[in-house]
């Protein structure tokens, strides 16, 4: 009965393995064979719409386009736009020159046009708004502090900030910030730019960053603080490309050049309250405003959006619906089985290179103490990192997608079987040593046949932790386009639908445990049992 569980299990961890290496290879022939451009967008809700303009207008000549959604912050799609891994995507003047070029002495859009040009690198016209950053508060407590400028803010000490991650180290951000209006404040926390609304909203912070066309202004009845001293610049959306893109689309450049001028602050405002407040997803959002605007196709408006800021005819439909339950009903008809495959092709790829890599390294840890000190503090320190940082870190050397996701879930799996192996072996009983000594069996026969089975259980252990770390970790890939699990969590967050994050975590949840119950199964096999726990 036993022999019969574990085969099924073993089947089981073989189909899925199977299934998520055919989804990959049929998505990479594709990719192959299609060619297409790629377009990349931060992780908010405005950048994404831009994103997905830019596919709308290339599909509308007869291009090829798939879309890179949420990468986390500016220097992730800068990098890649470098590496070749990205063709387009979107951005703000002002980064431009805060960020790439900080230092350049670059002030004016031609100076811009011919700093990308040496690197590859073209810019399209502005599209028209600027969403510039800004300090806010709640309405009603900068009118109860009488605080309506950035300088007021250094008359109360005690109010607390909350900052994104990016703005907390940009050049332009919290640093310059403090030292240019002098601000004293010292509980400052950095967060989730998306989060920070919510911490906002109910008074876990009392100021935090924003951008002027951020639709949550109006939802949560923000007011942003007067820059007296200046110190934010303009930042004019445009779109970043390579300039060997030509050779995927001829035309790219025109294809960009149609959203020029077209689309003026209170416009994006609009365009983000559809997604953020309607809950209409951005690819809707986008599609519906280019072709009524840009390509004058004919479309149903939706009840609340402007006359130039029309969807596809099934916009109606959509926001008839529960949230949740169309959330749902999207997720299980589209997502399930690419999302299912993706996450398994990125969990179990990486465990099995910890598998054939840490259980020889916790051998040769195990038969040369010296060396093994020093295998467990290298993998030690690695587990130390953080999982974003690591990501992050990959990028420069393996682009965006699955290989530096799979090396990151790689290095964070290899601790947990490269310990549990060296901790079987040097913790097996002398006395059953000196009984296979005694039997005269060589060395190699002797770690084959005696030591690895009595330390079966401790590496097996370890094999599972491997695998539950991965299942939990590689949602973080979402973040550099590997898809899994983590890109519904990724998607809710930006939207801030809490229906989206479950389906997300809870399959993520579920396969850990499945996971979990397949390995306890294949253990019954694979230890002697002997040496196996009786529940």
């Amino acid at each position: 009965m036993k022999k019969n569980t574990a085969r099924f299990a073993s089947w089981i961890l073989i189909t899925a393995l199977s299934a998520a290496a055919g989804t990959f290879l049929r998505t990479s022939v594709a990719y192959a064979a299609e060619r297409p451009l790629v377009v990349g967008s931060k992780s908010f809700a405005e950048n994404v719409i831009l994103g997905e303009m830019a596919i709308r207008l290339i599909e509308a000549n007869d291009g090829i386009a798939t879309h890179k959604v949420g990468l986390g912050g500016t220097q992730i799609l800068w990098q890649a736009l470098l590496k070749g891994d990205l063709d387009v995507y979107p951005d703000y003047t002002g980064t431009l020159f805060q960020e790439q070029f900080f230092g350049k002495g670059l002030t004016t859009q031609d100076d811009l046009v011919r700093e990308l040009r040496k690197l590859g690198l073209g810019m399209a016209t502005p599209i028209g708004f600027v969403n510039t950053y800004a300090v806010g508060m709640r309405r009603v407590r900068a009118k109860e502090l009488g605080i309506t400028k950035i300088s007021q803010l250094k008359k109360a000490p005690t109010l607390s900030f909350g900052f994104s991650q990016e703005f907390m180290t940009r050049n332009e951000g919290w640093p310059a910030l403090r030292k240019m209006y002098d601000l004293p404040q010292t509980d400052v926390r950095s967060m989730d730019h998306e989060l920070s609304y919510r911490a906002l909203a109910n008074d876990s912070i009392a100021v935090k960053d924003l951008f002027s066309t951020d639709a949550e202004l109006e939802l949560y009845d923000l007011v942003a603080l007067e820059d007296d001293l200046k110190l934010f610049p303009d930042y004019q959306a445009v779109f970043i490309y390579r300039l060997d893109a030509e050779q995927k689309h001829q035309g790219i450049a025109k294809d960009l050049e149609r959203l020029a001028g077209q689309i003026g602050n209170e416009e994006m405002i609009r365009l983000n309250a559809l997604t953020k407040i309607k809950k209409i997803p951005e690819r809707d959002v986008a599609r519906g405003f280019v072709e009524a605007r840009i390509l004058k196709i004919s479309v149903k408006p939706v009840e609340g959006a402007s006359a130039g800021s029309h969807a596809s005819s099934n916009w109606s439909q959509q926001i008839g619906a529960s949230p949740f339950i169309k959330g749902v009903a999207t997720w299980a008809s589209e997502r399930a089985v690419r999302d299912t495959s993706s996450h398994l092709f990125l969990v179990v790829i990486p465990l099995l290179l910890n598998i054939l890599v840490g259980i020889p390294l916790g051998i040769w840890a195990a038969l040369r103490p010296k060396v093994g000190q020093v295998l467990l503090s290298i993998s030690g320190v690695i587990q130390t990192i953080p999982s974003l940082a690591m990501l992050v870190l990959m990028i420069p050397l393996l682009g965006i997608g699955y290989p530096p996701a799979f090396c990151a879930l790689f290095l964070y799996g290899l601790l947990p079987i490269l310990r549990n192996t060296y901790t079987g072996l040097t913790t097996i009983s002398p006395q059953l040593l000196e009984s296979a000594n005694a039997l005269g069996l060589p060395r190699w026969q002797r770690l084959m046949k005696v030591e690895l089975p009595l330390a079966s259980r401790h590496i097996f252990s370890g094999i599972k932790i491997s695998a539950v770390i991965n299942v939990g970790t590689a949602t973080l890939g979402a973040i550099i386009g590997a898809g899994g699990f983590g890109e519904p969590i990724m998607i809710g967050i930006r939207r801030d639908d809490m229906s989206l994050v479950l389906q997300g975590a809870i399959p993520a949840a579920v396969l850990a445990i499945v996971i979990q119950i397949l390995f306890d199964a294949a253990e019954r096999f694979v230890v002697p049992s002997g040496l196996q726990i009786e529940s």
